[in-house]
């Protein structure tokens, strides 16, 4: 589904990515893990289109990402819940729904109910401006904003940053779900193993801004982490 190829990205003279290379296959959970400041989110922003790289390939479903700027990503199917969740603080709940569905054909512009089955507090909190949600019904909000494109392809950036451990878990059922039972293929950002281990099937980890070993979920060895994750 998500093919990233030699791919190479800088700011100015500071390179950021060097030659990374990974793939997600259509249907599974990945989780992309590193430590801080190695360059899994400045990847995330290269793959929606917010960062131009200099070199290789990124494509989607034969797509070429690189090629193709940022708002092309919703009538792909690419959902982005971004890191801090980024809603918009001023709107109510209902009307940071509907941004995301701006790019999408006007027969598909209205807000699907099974977000509500996954988030149903949102339901009742429809005219509630998104500054007065607390962190962690932000970044439910964040999520369904995502999900109202009815995407292929979900991708969250650090979902539990911030969020009190009771909400951590209802998002983690929601991946689970979606990607197990809607088979919605799903990368996710995460600093927390025990998450990335409920949650993932396969991990990529990124180190000085390239990957440096994939498997899946169980060849997440401690000598992996010792070497790669631990601080």
């Amino acid at each position: 589904m998500l093919v990233i190829d030699s791919v190479n990205q800088s700011y100015g003279q500071s390179q950021t990515l060097w030659n990374l290379s990974m793939t997600v296959e259509a249907g599974s959970c990945v989780s992309l893990i590193g430590r801080n400041g190695v360059g899994k989110t400045t990847l995330l922003n290269c793959v929606m289109g917010l960062l131009r790289i200099d070199s290789g390939i990124m494509s989607f479903d034969g797509s070429d990402l690189a090629r193709l700027p940022a708002e092309h990503r919703a009538p792909l199917r690419v959902g982005y819940v971004p890191q801090g969740r980024m809603i918009f603080p001023l709107l109510t709940v209902r009307e940071n729904l509907l941004t995301g569905l701006g790019h999408l054909p006007r027969s598909e512009q209205f807000l699907p109910e099974h977000i509500f089955e996954l988030f149903p507090v949102l339901n009742t909190m429809m005219q509630r401006r998104g500054g007065d949600l607390s962190g962690g019904q932000q970044q439910q909000l964040a999520i369904a904003r995502a999900l109202v494109i009815n995407p292929k392809f979900l991708i969250l950036d650090e979902p539990t940053e911030g969020i009190q451990p009771n909400i951590v878990q209802e998002i983690g059922d929601v991946i689970l779900r979606l990607n197990r039972e809607l088979g919605l293929t799903v990368l996710v950002v995460e600093q927390k193993l025990p998450f990335v281990r409920k949650v993932a099937s396969h991990f990529h980890i990124m180190s000085k801004g390239a990957v440096v070993a994939s498997d899946v979920m169980s060849g997440l060895t401690e000598a992996l982490i010792k070497e790669h994750l631990s601080v």
